[in-house]
């Protein structure tokens, strides 16, 4: 079987320039959409990874026929399909660099419940990611993340030394903070009290619960000695925009002076979601990225198997 593991595949056109395969892996029904960048084909791939839990995290590999993956990680109550990550999937696949877009457990297609913090178990998926992936040979160049997804990446280089290049798109440094905008001032007695908190949508309907256990998760979750626990061979990138509304820029300053090697990129005018910026974002990305690609190939990424697999 070769490295995209498909058994059979049926074809139909998708849109011009592009061609679609149905195919089987494992019993498991997978799409693949063929795109052509100058020379070079590339393709999307739907795969389905087990985490620890049992849970089936889905993903979209952009495949280039690349050693080199980067996988890239969305931020709360998003999901791979968010403007940010699939841009940037998108650009790193232009450039020849195969990238992977997944759902965290209780967010759009994967299995589980929804969570309001669980960034040990956020942590958890990307590290079944790594896993999946570094079994089929793959060499992980680096792992990006947004917003909640920033924390996790950052907390990924914490625990596992594995991976080299870490980027950290608006990632929040004071986890206590910003809690009061989305539950309200007195959320510490209603949630003591209740023990959880409804959020509304505008609809009328319930957006999501927190509860009391997912709510210390976050205030629990101490991002000054995960970052002091990152070593040094791991660089790591933290862009930021000047006009965040939702995390502030002072945040990214404080990543700033305790991550060993790090490199703060701030893009002047830019809010959470680089809504005006989103090319500036990809180029800052795709440059540190090839710069660590260069940098790697006389120091490849190790990563740590489990015994008998």
């Amino acid at each position: 079987m070769d490295q995209s593991g498909l058994i059979s595949a049926a074809h139909k056109r998708d849109e011009p320039g592009n061609m679609v395969r149905l195919c089987k892996q494992d019993m498991t029904v997978i799409w693949c959409i063929s795109h052509q960048y100058g020379s070079s084909l590339s393709q999307k791939q739907r795969i389905i990874i087990q985490n620890n839990y049992g849970q089936k995290l889905v993903g979209v590999l952009h495949e280039t026929g690349s050693v080199e993956l980067v996988i890239l990680c969305h931020g709360f109550r998003c999901s791979k399909e968010s403007s940010i990550i699939t841009n940037l999937a998108t650009v790193l696949e232009k450039e020849g660099i195969s990238a992977f877009r997944f759902d965290f457990s209780g967010n759009g297609e994967s299995e589980g419940s929804f969570q309001y913090g669980n960034y040990g178990g956020e942590t958890d998926d990307l590290h079944a990611v790594v896993l999946h992936f570094s079994r089929l040979k793959r060499l992980i160049t680096a792992i990006l993340g947004h917003s909640k997804g920033g924390d996790v990446v950052l907390l990924y280089a914490s625990r596992f030394p594995d991976v080299h290049t870490v980027i950290n798109v608006s990632g929040r440094f004071y986890m206590e903070r910003g809690i009061e905008d989305r539950l309200g001032k007195d959320f510490m007695e209603r949630i003591k009290k209740d023990g959880f908190i409804d959020v509304w949508h505008k609809t009328g309907k319930v957006a999501y619960r927190v509860t009391k256990e997912s709510l210390m998760d976050r205030l629990n979750t101490d991002m000054h000695a995960a970052s002091l626990s990152i070593k040094r061979d791991c660089r790591v990138l933290t862009i930021h925009g000047s006009m965040d509304e939702i995390v502030p820029i002072e945040d990214a300053l404080e990543f700033s002076k305790i991550i060993p090697n790090h490199k703060l990129h701030m893009v002047e005018r830019a809010d959470h979601a680089y809504s005006s910026h989103q090319d500036d974002l990809a180029s800052i990305v795709s440059d540190f990225i090839k710069t660590g690609l260069q940098q790697d190939k006389d120091v490849p990424n190790h990563v740590q198997l489990p015994k008998g697999r």
